[in-house]
């Protein structure tokens, strides 16, 4: 993976058929970027899962990157993987791997997580909530070509534009872009109501607390229930690439995927425009506060 003494311009780089679409800044640029890691539909031919792919789909991040479409509009920068999670998933490190998953060793350490132990590690063992993926076990070759074809591309790609937006405003802001089923496990269902949003910042680590309240109360602002932390903190794409006190913030964000889609048949809801619009709202919003910041 490229680092942050070695990493291409931002402009150097572009779309990589089947792994991501990256879009520039169309207006002057800020330290903003947004990415979706999980909106990807293009289903690699030697995927060879034998769970329908109507089940598969439940897990994408449906209409997400179209949601952010607007960012380079106002001056941020956009990626978007093109390839499922079920696949390989960039939000996971790539030591949180399934070791039931593999037909061979792994030369490397492994240390899986709680969703690897789940079987929804870097590679996806079961289709929730319990259905195998795959008729047998994946070669180590293949995991690995998963990697290097789409992990680290993927990786590559964000960290190069959050490192050039970094290296021209001595500071960034990365808002890492997701949805969240209807009806999702957490403490936000114990009778309190569900959120619309979720902002995720690993209990404070990863962002300044004054972003983290400015996003959450924007959002307020617009009439949306909005929790932090809870139930989602943030995983692999905001933890690897933040360094509040170096000026470098991440925050996830989770969309209630009932506001904007129908979860069955995958269609949009009439309110999806109105959402996008909000959406849109925010991000104006969030490249001022960035161009505000680094005057």
């Amino acid at each position: 993976m490229l680092r942050a003494n070695g990493a291409r311009r931002a402009s150097d780089a572009g779309d990589r058929p089947g792994v991501l679409q990256f879009h520039p800044p169309a207006a002057p640029a800020v330290p903003v970027v947004f990415d979706s890691p999980h909106s990807g539909a293009e289903y690699p031919s030697d995927f060879n899962h034998i769970v329908p792919v109507d089940k598969l789909r439940k897990a994408e991040d449906m209409y997400v990157d179209e949601l952010f479409a607007s960012a380079p509009r106002h001056g941020a920068s956009l990626i978007a993987a093109l390839f499922p999670r079920s696949y390989i998933d960039p939000n996971r490190s790539l030591d949180d791997l399934d070791p039931e998953l593999l037909a061979d060793s792994w030369p490397e350490p492994v240390r899986p997580g709680e969703k690897a132990r789940l079987g929804h590690g870097l590679v996806w063992r079961l289709c929730p909530p319990d259905m195998n993926l795959y008729a047998g076990k994946l070669a180590a070759d293949d995991v690995r070509r998963r990697i290097d074809q789409y992990w680290m591309p993927y990786h590559d790609q964000l960290q190069t534009v959050l490192n050039d937006m970094h290296g021209r405003f001595e500071a960034v802001w990365h808002m890492n872009c997701h949805s969240m089923p209807s009806l999702t496990r957490g403490s936000f269902l114990n009778g309190s109501g569900q959120a619309d949003f979720v902002l995720g910042d690993r209990d404070g680590t990863t962002s300044s607390p004054d972003f983290v309240h400015f996003v959450r109360d924007t959002l307020r602002g617009f009439g949306y229930s909005v929790r932090v932390n809870d139930p989602y903190k943030g995983v692999e794409l905001v933890r690897a690439y933040s360094n509040p006190p170096d000026g470098r913030h991440s925050l996830q964000v989770e969309i209630n995927r009932a506001l904007y889609m129908n979860e069955s048949s995958f269609e949009r809801l009439p309110q999806f425009d109105d959402l996008q619009a909000n959406v849109d709202r925010l991000i104006a919003t969030v490249c001022d506060y960035a161009r505000q910041s680094v005057v």
